[in-house]
C-alpha cells in the first residue's frame, strides 16, 4: 500500500507539473495586459504584408488596431490596398476625401487633413479607394520612389504609438514602399498549403529591402491565420510553419470564424462587434504578444 501511494502521489505530482500546451507545440504563455502609456510617440511602423490574398492582412490590420487603441495605445491604420478593405471595415468614407494616393502623388500635402477618426476610440485611419491602382504608374519615374510613404507618415508618426499598414496582395511597388517605410513587418499566413509556399520569397524581398533601402527593418512574427484545429491539414500547415520560422511564428494563432465577414459588414472591429467571442480575445491576445516582444510600445 505505501508503495501505491507513492506512485499516486508521484501521478499526482506530475499532473500539477502538467504544462499546456498550445496549437504551436509551445507551452501557452499568458501574456500580461500592458501598462497604459504616459505619453505617446514616435510610432514604430508595423506592415502587414503577404502577397497572397485572402490570408487575413486587413480583419488583422482593423482588429489589432482595435485591440491596441482598447490598451490605450493611439493607432494609426494605413489603407494600402487600392481595393479599400481596411476603409470600408472600419466604416469611413473613401470618396471625395483626401486618400493615401492624393498624399503619395504630392496633390495634398496635409497629411493630417487625410486622417478620419473612426468609431473606435484612438484607432484613426488614412482611407484608400481604387485610385491608388494608378500609383505605381504615376511612381515610377519619381525620385527615391520607394520611400515616398516613409516620407508622408514621416509627418505624423510623432503623435501616435503605432502605424499599421494594410498592404495590398502583391510585391510591387506599393509593397516595397510599405517595407522601406516600416520598423516591423507581421507576416498573416492563412494554414493552408498554398499560402505557405509564397513565404520563402516574401522573406526574401524582406532580405533585400533590408539590404538596400531599410537597415533597420525586421521581422515581427508570423501569425497563423484561419486556423481550423479540427483538420489534419491545418495542423500540419501549423507545424511546418513552426518547424520553419521558429519563435519568429507568433504564439496568437487566428481561429477561422463566420464573425469576420459579419464585423466586415457591420463596419467595425471584431473585439467590438463581438467583444466575448474567441476570436476577439484572440486578438486581443495578440496585441499583449507584440507589447511583450516590444514590437509595440
Amino acid at each position: 500500500m505505501t508503495a501505491q501511494r507513492e506512485v499516486a502521489n508521484e501521478l499526482a505530482g506530475l499532473e500539477d507539473l502538467a504544462v499546456e500546451i498550445g496549437p504551436t507545440g509551445r507551452p501557452v504563455t499568458e501574456f500580461p495586459v500592458p501598462a497604459p502609456l504616459t505619453t505617446h510617440g514616435p510610432a514604430r511602423i508595423i506592415s502587414l504584408c503577404n502577397q497572397k490574398g485572402g490570408v487575413g492582412k486587413t480583419t488583422t490590420t482593423i482588429s489589432l488596431g482595435a485591440a491596441l487603441a482598447a490598451y490605450g495605445r493611439k493607432v494609426l491604420a494605413v489603407d494600402f490596398d487600392p481595393q479599400g478593405a481596411l476603409s470600408a471595415g472600419l466604416g469611413v468614407q473613401t470618396h471625395d476625401v483626401t486618400t493615401i494616393y492624393d498624399l503619395l502623388l504630392g496633390s495634398q500635402k496635409d497629411v493630417a487633413g487625410a486622417i478620419q477618426q473612426t468609431s473606435t476610440p484612438g484607432l484613426d485611419v488614412i482611407p484608400a479607394n481604387i485610385d491608388l491602382s494608378a500609383a505605381e504608374v504615376h511612381l515610377v519615374n519619381e525620385v527615391a520612389r520607394e520611400q515616398i510613404l516613409a516620407r508622408v507618415l514621416r509627418q505624423v508618426t510623432a503623435d501616435y504609438d503605432v502605424v499599421l499598414i494594410d498592404c495590398q496582395p502583391s510585391l510591387g511597388l506599393l509593397t516595397v514602399n510599405a517595407l522601406t517605410a516600416a520598423h516591423g513587418v507581421l507576416i498573416p499566413l492563412e494554414c493552408e498549403f498554398f499560402a505557405l509556399r509564397g513565404v520563402a520569397l516574401l522573406v526574401e524581398t524582406i532580405d533585400k529591402v533590408r539590404d538596400r533601402l531599410n537597415p533597420a527593418i525586421t521581422l515581427d512574427g508570423i501569425l497563423a491565420t484561419m486556423y481550423d484545429p479540427r483538420t489534419l491539414h491545418s495542423r500540419e500547415v501549423l507545424e511546418r510553419v513552426v518547424e520553419a520560422f521558429g519563435d519568429k511564428v507568433l504564439e496568437t494563432v487566428i481561429n477561422r470564424t463566420v464573425k469576420f465577414p459579419d464585423a466586415s459588414v457591420a463596419g467595425t472591429p471584431i473585439t467590438e462587434f463581438a467583444p466575448d467571442h474567441h476570436a476577439a480575445e484572440q486578438y486581443r491576445q495578440l496585441a499583449r504578444e507584440l507589447v511583450h516582444r516590444s514590437a509595440v510600445a
